[in-house]
């Protein structure tokens, strides 16, 4: 198609730490309806099954598709779920650690791909995850934006109480330069998690 898209779309990422219980679930809820996204990913769900009831829970109304990374037992697991008033799913690829969708805007069709991750903790499980978003991106060639809990950061500035780079660091940089991604600064909080121990261990683990 010729010409940009006026897409303005309002994508949440949230680092849940288990949806199974009820209260949790409560809480998804009415941040949903507060915010008021059109698309929206949940790292960490901890559930290896997502059912429409779960969903239902999560996201009131007629208008929701998803798709979905499991949890393995107790850890990991990616949902992404969507208003289909604004947002087609065209195809979905789910990954080890990252649950990706080619959609289209409904207003305009305009054809683009979200990739919601959850990144391990492990260095040789990182490799596989650059690998596994270079895949996707090479496989389907369109506009994309990344997004979720990466479990790593860029710079040294991001990791209170750290100054030196790390290998990790330069693969994720190398990543995002490669890709030709754009690295979106934070409004609001430099740090976008705390431990809430005694020494605090405050990461930028999540970005777009």
């Amino acid at each position: 198609g010729c010409g940009g898209s006026s897409m303005n779309l309002k994508i949440i990422s949230w680092n849940v730490r288990g949806l199974n219980d009820r209260d949790k679930r409560l809480r998804v809820r009415n941040l949903v309806r507060k915010w008021g996204p059109d698309v929206i990913c949940l790292q960490e769900t901890k559930m290896e099954l997502i059912t429409r009831a779960v969903i239902r829970s999560l996201w009131r109304g007629q208008h929701v598709d998803w798709s979905y990374l499991g949890s393995c037992g107790a850890s990991g697991g990616v949902l992404l779920m969507w208003d289909t008033r604004v947002v087609n799913k065209v195809e979905e690829a789910v990954g080890r650690f990252s649950v990706s969708c080619k959609f289209t805007s409904v207003s305009d069709q305009f054809v683009w791909a979200f990739t919601g991750v959850y990144g391990p903790n492990s260095v040789r499980d990182r490799r596989l995850l650059w690998e596994e978003l270079f895949g996707l991106n090479s496989w389907w060639n369109v506009p994309w934006c990344v997004g979720g809990d990466f479990n790593v950061v860029r710079f040294p500035s991001e990791r209170s109480g750290s100054t030196s780079f790390t290998a990790a660091m330069r693969d994720f940089s190398n990543f995002i330069f490669e890709q030709g991604l754009i690295d979106i600064p934070l409004q609001g909080g430099f740090f976008t998690w705390s431990n809430s121990r005694e020494v605090v261990s405050r990461p930028r683990l999540d970005r777009f």
